[in-house]
């Protein structure tokens, strides 16, 4: 069975930083792309960064400069390092998995099979 376990949400002011956690379980594949998405209140789910198994990186205009993704396989985990963060940054932050690559950008959510419960960044 396939768990994803966000970690590391919170409150931080304009400026700030976080680093959203997620632990991965139950999920093995040769060729697989995770992914962190956000939604805020009102607004739909949007994909924030990407990562390949290859280790490429893909971001959303919105973040690349300041939100970096990283995995380490070994400890069946993925990272979202945020920093300089904007109140526009406020939204419920989830983490997804998928098989197969991500084809050089963030696949639409309805292309990721496993998803977290989320964690909730809160900038003001």
């Amino acid at each position: 069975q396939v768990q994803l376990v966000e970690s590391g949400g919170g409150s931080v002011q304009a400026g700030g930083s976080l680093r959203l956690s997620c632990l991965v379980s139950g999920f093995k594949s040769s060729s697989n792309c995770m992914g962190w998405f956000r939604q805020a209140p009102g607004k739909e789910r949007e994909g924030v960064a990407a990562i390949d198994s290859d280790g490429s990186t893909m971001y959303d205009d919105s973040v690349k400069g300041r939100f970096t993704i990283s995995s380490n396989y070994a400890k069946n985990m993925l990272y979202l390092q945020m920093n300089s963060l904007k109140p526009e940054d406020t939204a419920m932050y989830y983490c997804a998995a998928k098989r197969g690559a991500c084809f050089g950008r963030i696949p639409e959510e309805t292309r990721f099979s496993y998803w977290g419960q989320g964690t909730q960044v809160t900038v003001s």
